[in-house]
């Protein structure tokens, strides 16, 4: 039963394969013939599916010389990867797919091509290819070029006849032609209309990156010690996001994610473990007038589940992003609520104060409100009561000195305003579901310990 359901899933993939290469087809056909540009299809293991070709019935590349005449080569047409040039295609395909869009290149003959790639439900299946120009400044010496390359095996008039279809490509031109075979590659993907830019966006992210990374290796060469978590930086995101300065924390946390790549390369759980740390942080800096505490919880687990389950670097990287600029963008809603200008005060002095003993009476003073009044508009936009919300910070300070410092329990205890160590053993369990200790010796346990069961009962009534 389970053989012929799995012959079942094949066979349905097979025939939606050939239902899109059969799309290709039909489509590059007319691409090639409006272009005057050859184009190659390939398949999800890089080997060429099929080629299409100009009126002319010329071929629009030179690489079957290649494959026919190169000397030391004993590949014959079709007999992939053992072609000369099979693995410059393919490392140019996979170059493509890693951006998610176009990639031009070009052939040691000077010879110009231009990939993209196809996606079937977010998964790469197969790409296009095309060709039919030179680089400029080489068509004069391209036929002294092949015959070199190919000795005497191709006749003159052949060699020119063939170079006669061929004319030098300015980079706008190439650029327009390989932006419409994307054009086609992106209609031809199904079930993954956005993958495309999903890709390019975390190419550019990843650029970005890899430039802090190379500061950081000029700043702290092979041999020396690599950099600590960057606390300071850390602090720096937080308060941008407060300003809802998401272009600011965007580059902020890009900085952090580089000092954590480059001291840790070889060590993607640990990137990830610190990666969860920082949504927790991100949880409690978020400020959603208006959002349930049970709808707030529900987006904050959703987003620790998915950094728990990311797989790549890029992944991650992607998904702190989108959290950041979602908590920048409801940071920065908080400006048209209600009373804003008298809870930013107030929201200020707090966090400025919340390590000693600060009453009701002297924040409500703060933001110019009576204590009743600003007792009830707190809770109303915040969507907690100010006990909460202070216990929330001085959990999040704590959880930080449990991990960075060699502190007792009791010094944390008295530093981040708790009346005692039991008083504050009995918050910090109620907020993170494990003890300070164990916290401390999992190496930060509130990671490991957030799941379903931690939820509160107002969020799992929303989930019967």
């Amino acid at each position: 039963m389970k053989e012929s359901k799995r012959k079942q899933a094949q066979d349905a993939r097979q025939d939606q394969t050939d239902m899109l290469f059969n799309k290709a087809e039909k489509m590059l056909s007319v691409y090639a013939k409006a272009t005057g540009c050859g184009i190659c299809v390939y398949n999800h293991n890089c080997v060429p599916l099929a080629e299409m070709v100009n009126d002319d019935g010329i071929e629009k590349t030179i690489c079957r010389y290649c494959t026919r005449y190169r000397p030391g080569t004993n590949a014959v047409e079709g007999s992939f990867p053992e072609e000369p040039c099979h693995d410059m295609h393919t490392n140019a395909i996979k170059e493509a797919s890693n951006q998610g869009g176009s990639y031009t290149y070009s052939c040691d003959l000077g010879f110009v091509f231009w990939t993209s790639p196809i996606y079937n439900e977010g998964r790469f299946s197969g790409a296009l290819r095309g060709s039919g120009y030179l680089n400029p400044g080489v068509l004069e010496d391209a036929d002294g070029r092949i015959a070199a390359l190919c000795g005497s095996a191709i006749q003159p008039e052949e060699l020119a006849r063939r170079l006669g279809t061929f004319s030098e490509g300015d980079s706008e031109k190439i650029k327009s032609l390989a932006e419409m075979l994307l054009l086609c590659a992106e209609s031809l993907s199904s079930g993954s209309e956005d993958y495309h830019d999903i890709l390019r966006r975390r190419a550019e992210q990843q650029r970005l990156l890899q430039e802090m990374i190379g500061e950081l290796k000029l700043k702290y060469p092979a041999g020396s010690a690599p950099p600590g978590y960057p606390l300071d930086k850390e602090r720096m995101l937080i308060a941008a996001l407060r300003r809802g300065d998401s272009k600011a924390a965007l580059h902020i946390l890009n900085e952090v994610l580089a000092v954590l790549i480059f001291a840790n390369s070889n060590h993607f759980k640990y990137i990830q473990l610190r990666a969860i740390e920082l949504v927790v942080l991100l949880s409690r800096t978020e400020i959603n007038p208006g959002h349930s505490g049970a709808a707030a919880l529900e987006t904050n687990n959703r987003c620790l589940r998915q950094v728990q389950e990311s797989k790549t670097i890029e992944e991650l990287t992607d998904l702190l992003h989108a959290i950041v600029k979602r908590v920048a963008g409801q940071i920065s809603s908080f400006q048209g609520i209600r009373h804003a200008t008298a809870l930013r005060k107030a929201e200020r002095f707090i966090r400025e104060n919340f390590t000693r003993k600060i009453s009701l009476q002297e924040i409500a003073a703060v933001s110019g409100l009576s204590a009743p009044y600003f007792s009830t508009i707190f809770k109303e936009e915040m969507g907690e009561n100010l006990s909460k919300y202070l216990n929330r910070l001085r959990v999040e300070r704590a959880s930080r000195l449990l991990l960075e410092t060699d502190l007792s329990l009791s010094e944390i205890a008295g530093a981040c305003c708790f009346e005692d160590q039991s008083w504050f053993s009995k918050i910090f369990k109620a907020y993170t579901g494990i003890s300070p200790g164990k916290y401390r010796s999992q190496g930060g346990g509130m990671i490991q310990e957030i799941s379903e069961d931690n939820l509160s009962e107002d969020f799992l009534k929303t989930m019967q």
